[in-house]
């Protein structure tokens, strides 16, 4: 917190950030303001949602430091992975919700999308930057429900695809030392995306779908096509970095694809279940020639961002928040950024462990920083003060329901 101190201009929003952060890695169920205020011994949640709302501080800036602090940590040379996960919502107020798909729900649900910047090493990985996605009709063509949720004049729509190129662009500018981006198939089929990297002579490992084409020995040919005449002798068994019970492996097999383009080497890497045959596509870019396996640790590396994405909304709260505004959204999901890089600092810095152990968890390191640091006893007073907080929250939230509801009624009433 010492690192981020500089961001605020008062002392009053530094001390609440400080207490919301120690409150997103406390063993709490639910890490909303309400929640984080009682963790923290305050008498309402008034200032941790000034600190979200109004409070002046400059969340992109922090979002820096989470940057530098990842990098400093994991160290460089790492891989940018860029995905989006899902925030599921009740209500139509929340900037950018709708009813979309969303693989957090597994269909089309009412939600909002970030789309996110992973970054890993062999010492492991973390988020380093969002953005949240903008629907152009449902958002955009609509000024009076922007302004509603505070969505800034300047906000244009831009596809996901747009957004992880400007992450990009922000964290090379930032004297990122990746020279690998990897994706899934929303960010493969991107051209734009793929033209970027390749102007940055960054290398890509990216996702495609089996409908996809492009020219092999001198032949248009779509992905399934190509993997239809592969050969026995084409297919290695490889891993692509261990699992939750040991190694991934698979059959993996590639080829030169688009020979006439200037610039650097493009292949197609396949990959094949060995129990099931399901395969799998991706389109790969590197500025010089380079070997199988290299490219399948590329591929292997993708699913460290959902491992990111998991342990960010288990362990710090980042899809707890209650807010709606667009300020609100990235204030909280920075500041569950930074705990969630504090915890992968932590294991990162650990020392060897034993045979008989494995090494610290992100889950144990929080737990017993739980335990140990950031658990604190309570008065009885201040116990029945907060239940007596939520039960008159909730009067006033019922009373409200029921007047809306009269008020609808007799609308409806009076029009028939």
């Amino acid at each position: 917190m010492y690192r981020i101190a500089h961001r605020f201009g008062r002392i009053e929003p530094r001390r609440t950030a400080t207490a919301y952060v120690r409150g997103l890695l406390a063993d709490i169920d639910r890490k909303n303001c309400r929640n984080l205020a009682e963790q923290s011994g305050l008498s309402g949640p008034q200032a941790m949602q000034r600190l979200l709302r109004t409070a002046r501080w400059d969340a992109e800036a922090v979002r820096d430091d989470v940057r530098t602090y990842a990098v400093e940590h994991l160290g460089q040379g790492g891989v940018l992975i860029v995905d989006e996960t899902g925030f599921l919502k009740k209500g139509t107020g929340s900037a950018r919700v709708q009813r979309q798909y969303t693989g957090t729900a597994g269909k089309i649900d009412n939600s909002q999308v970030g789309v996110f910047l992973a970054y890993a090493t062999t010492r492991g990985h973390t988020l380093i930057d969002r953005r949240l996605y903008l629907p152009e009709h449902t958002w955009l063509a609509d000024a009076a429900r922007c302004r509603s949720a505070a969505v800034p004049d300047q906000a244009a729509f831009a596809t996901r695809s747009v957004l992880a190129a400007q992450m990009i662009d922000a964290a090379l500018r930032a004297g990122v030392g990746a020279s690998w981006v990897t994706g899934d198939e929303v960010y493969g089929q991107a051209s734009c995306l793929r033209a970027f990297l390749e102007a940055h002579r960054l290398g890509y490992v990216l996702a495609i779908a089996g409908n996809r084409r492009f020219t092999l020995e001198g032949t248009e040919r779509t992905a399934t096509e190509a993997a239809a005449i592969a050969g026995d002798w084409h297919w290695h068994r490889y891993s692509a970095g261990a699992g939750a019970k040991g190694p991934r492996f698979y059959l993996w097999a590639w080829a030169r694809i688009d020979a006439d383009r200037i610039g650097g080497h493009r292949w197609l890497l396949i990959r094949r279940h060995p129990a099931t045959g399901e395969l799998a596509f991706y389109r790969c870019y590197a500025p010089s020639a380079m070997p199988l396996l290299s490219l399948v640790r590329i591929a292997g590396i993708r699913w460290a961002i959902e491992e990111s994405f998991q342990a960010a909304k288990g362990q710090v709260g980042l899809d707890h928040y209650q807010v709606r505004s667009w300020i609100g959204w990235y204030r909280h999901i920075t500041l569950a950024m930074l705990a969630l890089v504090f915890l992968v600092a932590v294991a990162a810095r650990q020392p060897d462990s034993a045979p008989e152990h494995i090494p610290l968890t992100m889950p144990e390191i929080r737990r017993l920083l739980a335990l140990l640091v950031l658990t604190r006893h309570r008065a009885i007073d201040e116990v029945l003060r907060w239940s007596q907080w939520r039960r008159r929250h909730q009067a006033t939230a019922r009373r409200c329901h029921y007047q809306r509801r009269f008020d609808h009624d007799l609308k409806m009433s009076l029009e028939y």
